[in-house]
């Protein structure tokens, strides 16, 4: 290892400063509001609008975008963290591809704001997903600069970021007046929250001579991160996969459920106000639950209680169909989330294979987060129309977080 790669590949032990995780953070909020805008109400509005001219429910259309959106995302976010681990710019092996990914994202969302139809909306929706699934495998390489010990809080810190990108996006979408103009404010925000990172912090960079030869089969077979080999790592993904997909059953229809089964006066005020309570919650211990980690130097406890304090709060959705339930609901799985989001990000680090290929083994355990987006429209639509409704969507769901939650048990290298 040369001694220009060889702070890109170590393991850092520095501790790094509140600015650097605050612009990191604000970063990885950028992207998130480039996603949940459309994903919490604009999507969900065009379908609506396009529904009559296209010939299909507008769940059905829903579905069909929002999935095909997440297996660019499923393919997008490893192919982009191995590229950005054998990127050797002068900007360094991360910032090019935030940069590049950010602007990609906005330009996307702008497509949107302009659909015209079906087709229009899911080419703009799997671009947006190709470009800022690019920004965001390198904005979340944090191995590469943070200590073991300290990941859990970096990662808390991330976790809020994520949530308020969510309520931030819910919000832009909702106040912004129509479809277009929540897009354009979606697209503003992603293109200018990254600046500060990307302008202020120097990214490490990757000696040429530290980077592998060039080889196509390698490079292809280097996403089969075999469970055999690493089964701390197969199981961890699981976990999160399947935690992953109850949270995605829950948030898919969450405003044709406020609309068809709540009745809801106005179901995009009420998507906002759930979606806020949810983060107010959230914020409350994502950035606690991490530094508590750290401190005690575990981590599965803390994943398990909060899997299984999200099945129950998902199974109260079931139970309590009623606004007050909703609101308490989202309450509770804000609680659990929060924990789950920062001590899971943890976990994840601490069983990665190797410092060479932390950006692609990273965007290969982010497919546990848009695999789920993949699964949940094919899941949850037959379910919504045929089998049973809402009541029964949230069962399903409920009892797929608690698998989730049960199996991090099975995880051996790590307390």
């Amino acid at each position: 290892m040369t001694a220009a790669a060889s702070a890109a590949l170590a393991e850092p032990v520095e501790p790094v400063r509140p600015g650097w995780t605050a612009a990191l953070a604000l970063a990885n909020g950028a992207i998130w509001v480039g996603w949940f805008g459309p994903l919490q109400i604009l999507l969900a509005s065009q379908a609506k609008d396009f529904a009559p001219g296209a010939g299909m429910p507008k769940e059905t259309i829903l579905a069909w975008v929002t999935g095909a959106g997440a297996v660019v995302s499923l393919l997008a976010n490893p192919l982009f963290g191995a590229l950005s681990d054998r990127t050797t710019a002068r900007r360094g092996r991360r910032t090019p591809w935030i940069v590049a990914g950010a602007a990609g994202g906005a330009l996307s969302l702008l497509l949107l704001a302009g659909a015209d139809g079906v087709w229009t909306m899911a080419l703009g929706w799997c671009l947006a997903q190709l470009t800022l699934n690019a920004a965001f495998a390198a904005a979340t390489a944090v191995p590469d600069r943070v200590p073991r010990g300290r990941r859990g809080a970096v990662g808390g810190w991330l976790g809020a970021a994520q949530i308020l990108g969510v309520v931030g996006g819910t919000g832009l979408a909702t106040a912004a007046g129509g479809i277009a103009a929540g897009y354009v404010a979606c697209a503003v925000f992603t293109a200018v929250g990254v600046l500060p990172y990307v302008l202020r912090y120097e990214d490490l960079r990757l000696a040429r001579a530290d980077r592998p030869a060039w080889s196509w089969r390698a490079f292809l077979t280097g996403f089969w991160l075999s469970p055999r080999r690493h089964p701390d790592l197969g199981w961890a993904w699981l976990t999160r996969f399947l935690i992953n997909l109850s949270n995605a059953l829950v948030l898919l229809y969450l405003l044709y459920y406020l609309r068809d089964r709540l009745d809801y006066d106005d179901p995009e005020e009420g998507v906002l106000i759930l979606t806020a309570v949810n983060g107010l919650t959230l914020l409350a211990t994502v950035v606690a639950g991490g530094v508590w980690s750290d401190r005690t130097g575990r981590r599965k406890p803390f994943v398990i209680w909060s899997g299984v304090l999200m099945a129950l709060a998902t199974a109260a959705l079931a139970a309590w169909q009623t606004w007050p339930g909703a609101i308490v609901a989202a309450a509770v799985l804000g609680v659990g989330f929060g924990v789950f989001t920062s001590v899971d990000f943890a976990l994840m680090t601490d069983v990665l294979p190797k410092a060479l290929d932390r950006g692609k083994d990273l965007g290969v355990i982010n497919v546990a987060n848009a695999l789920p987006q993949v699964a949940a429209p094919a899941l949850a639509a037959p379910i919504v129309t045929y089998l049973g409704g809402y009541r029964v969507l949230y069962v399903v769901a409920a009892v797929i977080g608690l698998a989730g939650a049960v199996l991090v048990r099975r995880i051996r290298g790590v307390e």
